[in-house]
C-alpha cells in the first residue's frame, strides 16, 4: 500500500506540473481530492487496518495530503494572477484622455445672501447665532414687548401649534431673547441669527408663508441710533456697492424705540426715480431701532446701564433687489435655471 500511496504521489505530481490553465488544475483537484478521488479512496482504506497499522500508514497519508495540496495551491495561484495580469493589461486605461466634465452645483442665493451677511458681520465682532423654529410665546411675543392681546400679534398671522403656547416662530428675534437671557444682564452681545421664519399668508409673487430673516442685535454701553446706522450703512455697501446711499424713517415697532425703516438707493436708477423704487428713488429693506426697555429689563439688562439696537432684512427681499427678481417664489420651484441665470464665480462657495 506504501508502493501505492508513492505511485500516486508521482502521478499527482506531474498532473499539476502539467496543467497548462487554472481550469485544468481545478479539474484535476476533483479527479484526486474529491469525495469520489483517490485520496478519499486512500482514507477509506484506514477503515480495514489495525490500530498500529492506522497510526503508521495515517501519518504517511496525512504528510501525502499536505504536500499535494501545497502543490495545488501554488499552481492556483500562478495561474490566478496570471489570468489577472492579462485581464488587467487587456483593460488598462489611458489616464491621459481628458476626464469626464462633471458639474459643479451652486448655493442657493437666499443662501450666497444670508453668507454674505454672515461673513461680513463676524468681521465687526458679531457671532452668529442659531434656536428653534418651533418657539413658545413667551419668546416669540411676551418678552418682546407684545403682551396676549397686543394688535402686531394679529398682524403677523401665526402659525399655533399647541393653544397659543407652542408656535413656528414669526420672526428669529426670539434667538435675541435667548441670547440676551445667557448674558444675564452682564455681558456686552453682537449677534446675528439668520434663519427660516413662518406666517399665514397668501402665496404669490412678493409674499410667502415661509421666509429667511437675517435679524441682528447689539447691546453694550453707550449705544446710540448713530451706531445702528454706521452698521446697516455698512451692510447695504457691502451688498450693493460703495456708491449706494442709505437713510433711515421713523416707524414703529413694539420692541424698539425709536423705531426707524431703512432705505437704499435705488440701484438701477441710481436715485432718479423708476418702476422699481415706484419713482421715489429709495427702496426700504428693513425694519430697525434701538432696543425697547422692556425687552432689556425683561432679559435682565438695566437701560439706564445698557443700551442697544437691532435690525432684520428679509433675505428674500434683499436677492430680489441686488438680482432683479421679480418672483419671490422663484427661490423655492427648485427650478436649476434660477441658477444659470448668474455668474457661477458669483454664486459659488468661496
Amino acid at each position: 500500500m506504501i508502493e501505492k500511496v508513492k505511485s500516486l504521489k508521482e502521478e499527482i505530481k506531474t498532473k499539476i506540473e502539467n496543467a497548462s490553465n487554472l481550469k485544468e488544475i481545478n479539474e484535476i483537484k476533483v479527479i484526486y481530492l474529491g469525495k469520489k478521488g483517490a485520496m478519499n479512496e486512500l482514507t477509506e482504506h484506514l477503515k480495514t487496518l489495525n490500530n498500529e497499522e492506522k497510526k503508521e500508514f495515517g501519518k504517511i497519508l496525512n504528510e501525502l495530503k499536505n504536500e499535494i495540496n501545497q502543490l495545488f495551491e501554488e499552481k492556483i495561484n500562478f495561474y490566478e494572477e496570471q489570468e489577472l495580469n492579462e485581464k488587467l493589461e487587456q483593460e488598462q486605461i489611458d489616464i491621459t484622455l481628458p476626464a469626464t466634465k462633471i458639474p459643479f452645483g451652486s448655493p442657493s442665493i437666499i443662501e450666497k445672501i444670508v453668507e454674505e451677511v454672515e461673513d461680513l458681520l463676524m468681521t465687526m465682532g458679531y457671532d452668529v447665532v442659531d434656536g428653534p423654529e418651533v418657539e413658545k410665546d413667551k419668546y416669540n411675543f411676551e418678552m418682546l414687548n407684545l403682551p396676549k392681546g397686543h394688535p402686531a400679534r394679529d398682524a403677523q398671522d401665526t402659525f399655533y401649534l399647541e393653544g397659543e403656547e407652542l408656535l413656528l416662530r414669526s420672526q428669529t428675534s426670539p434667538v435675541q431673547i435667548r441670547t440676551m437671557l445667557e448674558g444675564k444682564g452682564q455681558q456686552p452681545i453682537r449677534m446675528i441669527c439668520p434663519g427660516k421664519t413662518y406666517r399665514r399668508d397668501d402665496d404669490d409673487a412678493t409674499h410667502s408663508h415661509q421666509f429667511t430673516q437675517i435679524e441682528g442685535l447689539l447691546v453694550d454701553r453707550n449705544v446710540s441710533l448713530s451706531d445702528l446706522k454706521g452698521t446697516f450703512d455698512c451692510i447695504a455697501k457691502h451688498l450693493f456697492g460703495n456708491d449706494c446711499e442709505t437713510r433711515f424713517r421713523p416707524s414703529y415697532y413694539p420692541f424698539t424705540e425709536p423705531s426707524v425703516e431703512t432705505d437704499i438707493s435705488c440701484h438701477l436708477c441710481h436715485g432718479k426715480g423708476c418702476n422699481i423704487c415706484k419713482n421715489t428713488g429709495w427702496i426700504t429693506v428693513s425694519g430697525a431701532g434701538m432696543v425697547h426697555p422692556n425687552v432689556l429689563k425683561n432679559c435682565g439688562y438695566d437701560p439706564k446701564e445698557w443700551q442697544g439696537f437691532a435690525f432684520g432684512f428679509g433675505a428674500e427681499r434683499l436677492a430680489m433687489i441686488k438680482y432683479g427678481i421679480d418672483d419671490v417664489r422663484t427661490f423655492y420651484m427648485t427650478d436649476l435655471r434660477e441658477l444659470q441665470n448668474f455668474d457661477r464665480k458669483e454664486i459659488k462657495h468661496d
